[in-house]
C-alpha cells in the first residue's frame, strides 16, 4: 500500500493545518449553536479555496467530505426547519445535527490518523 506524500509549499501553511482549522471552524460554528455560523461558512469557504492545492494529497479527500458534509447538512437542516410546521421537523432536526457532527468527529479522527475519512486508500 503507498501513501500519497503531500507536496507542501514552504512560503504557506501546510496542507495538514488548513485541513485542520477547516475541521475546527466547522466545529467551532456546530458548537456555539449557530451563535459563530460564520465559522463554518469560512470553513466552507476555506476548503473550496484550497481544494486545488489539496489534489492527489491524502488531505483531498478530507476536502470533499468537509464539503459534502456541509452541503447534506444544510439541506437536512432546512427541510427539518420546513418540517416544523408538521410538528416532526425538531426530531429530524435532531438527526440531521447528529450526522453532521459524527460525519464532523470521524473526519477529523481520520486526519489525525494520516487517513481519509471514509476509510479507504
Amino acid at each position: 500500500m503507498t501513501e500519497v506524500v503531500p507536496t507542501e509549499d514552504p512560503q504557506g501553511p501546510s496542507m495538514r493545518a488548513v485541513t485542520h482549522v477547516i475541521y475546527g471552524l466547522f466545529a467551532l460554528g456546530l458548537i456555539s449553536a449557530g451563535f459563530l455560523a460564520l465559522a463554518t461558512v469560512a470553513s466552507i469557504v476555506l476548503a473550496y479555496l484550497k481544494r486545488g492545492d489539496a489534489a492527489g494529497t491524502v488531505y483531498a479527500p478530507h476536502f470533499d467530505w468537509v464539503l459534502k458534509t456541509f452541503w447534506w447538512g444544510l439541506l437536512w437542516l432546512v427541510l427539518s426547519a420546513l418540517a416544523t410546521l408538521i410538528f416532526i421537523g425538531w426530531l429530524t432536526g435532531a438527526v440531521a445535527l447528529v450526522w453532521v457532527l459524527y460525519r464532523l468527529i470521524k473526519g477529523w479522527l481520520a486526519l489525525f490518523a494520516g487517513q481519509p475519512p471514509d476509510g479507504e486508500v
